[in-house]
C-alpha cells in the first residue's frame, strides 16, 4: 500500500463505526468513511465535540454540523497550500491521501531534466496541479465544474504558483481529449482522477465501469513519443488495483514499453499505527 505519511497539517486521528476523526489543521472533523465497517471504542475527545461533523441521512445526503468552524482555512504540505471549506456531501475540497501520488510523480517531474508536460484530467481543486506545477511541469488543468477550476486557482496563488505554467479549462474531459487527439496536441504524463459518476458541462453522463476503459485508450493517442508516466486514481470498489494495472498494460505495453504498479493508497492512524484505505491507483512509469 502507498501511504500519504508525510503530512504535518492532517492526520486520520481515530476511525470507528463508520466515521473517521480528522485534524485539518488546529480543527478536527468527523466524516463518514464507507470502509470503517469496525466499531471500536471514542475514547478521543474529538469524537464528543468535533469542529465539524457531516451526518449522514438514511434518506441519503446528509448535512453538517459546525462547532467554531470558521467558513474556510488553509493547511500545507509542503510548499502547497490549499483552501478547505466543508462543501456538498461530505467534502472539504482535498484528499489527502493522494499525496503520496504527488510525492510520487513530483519526483519523476524533477528528475526528468527535460520539460514535462502534465494533463490533469478530472482535475478537482487541483492538488495534482499544484504540485506538478510546483516539481516545474507546464499543466493543463480540465473539470468540468466551474467552481471547481476557480478553486483550484486559488490554490495555485495560495500555493505561490500565480505565475505558473498552468492552463486552466472548464470542459467535459472525454471531448477535450477528443479534441486533442484532431490537434495533435501531446502530454509527457497523464493524471486522470474519475468520478463513479458524473455529468459534464452539458449533461454529458459518466458511468465509471463503461466509460474508463475507453477512455484510457483515448488518452494513449495523446502521449507524446518519449512519455514519463501515466496515473489513474479510483474510488470505486469495483475498480481493485489489479483492474487498474490491467487496463494499463492492455493500453500502453503495446505502445510504450514501461514499469507499471497498483496498490491501494492509504492514510495512517495515528491513534493505533493502523491503515485506513482510500481507494487504489495505478501507475505506468517510463523505463
Amino acid at each position: 500500500m502507498w501511504l500519504a505519511e508525510n503530512w504535518k497539517d492532517y492526520e486520520v486521528l481515530d476511525t470507528s463505526n463508520g466515521e473517521k476523526l480528522e485534524r485539518w489543521g488546529k480543527y478536527q472533523l468527523v466524516r463518514p468513511d464507507p470502509q470503517v465497517i469496525w466499531n471500536t471504542d471514542k475514547k478521543l475527545p474529538g469524537w464528543r465535540k468535533p469542529n465539524g461533523h457531516y451526518h449522514r441521512s438514511n434518506k441519503g445526503g446528509g448535512e453538517w454540523e459546525f462547532h467554531s468552524l470558521p467558513e474556510e482555512w488553509t493547511i500545507s504540505y509542503n510548499s502547497l497550500t490549499f483552501h478547505l471549506k466543508p462543501f456538498s456531501f461530505k467534502h472539504t475540497g482535498l484528499f489527502p491521501e493522494q499525496a503520496a501520488n504527488w510525492d510520487w510523480f513530483s519526483k519523476l517531474i524533477r528528475e526528468s531534466g527535460r520539460e514535462i508536460k502534465v494533463l490533469n484530467l478530472f482535475a478537482y481543486t487541483g492538488g495534482a496541479t499544484v504540485s506538478a506545477a510546483c516539481a516545474g511541469a507546464s499543466v493543463t488543468h480540465v473539470d468540468a465544474s466551474k467552481g471547481m477550476v476557480t478553486w483550484a486557482k486559488e490554490n495555485a496563488v495560495s500555493s505561490g504558483l500565480a505565475d505558473a505554467s498552468i492552463r486552466w479549462l472548464v470542459d467535459d474531459c472525454v471531448k477535450f481529449v477528443q479534441r486533442e487527439i484532431r490537434r495533435g496536441n501531446k502530454y509527457d504524463a497523464i493524471i486522470m482522477d474519475p468520478p463513479s459518476y458524473g455529468r459534464g458541462p452539458k449533461g454529458e453522463i459518466w458511468k465509471i465501469e463503461e466509460s474508463i476503459y475507453p477512455f484510457i485508450e483515448l488518452c494513449s493517442q495523446i502521449l507524446s513519443d518519449n512519455p514519463l508516466f501515466f496515473l489513474i486514481n479510483s474510488y470505486t470498489t469495483g475498480l481493485q488495483p489489479a483492474v487498474l494495472s490491467y487496463m494499463l498494460h492492455t493500453v500502453l505495453d503495446p505502445i510504450h514499453k514501461g514499469k507499471i504498479e497498483a496498490d491501494e493508497v492509504g492514510l495512517p492512524v495515528s491513534s493505533n499505527g493502523l491503515v485506513l484505505p482510500c481507494g487504489a491507483s495505478g501507475r505506468w512509469t517510463a523505463l
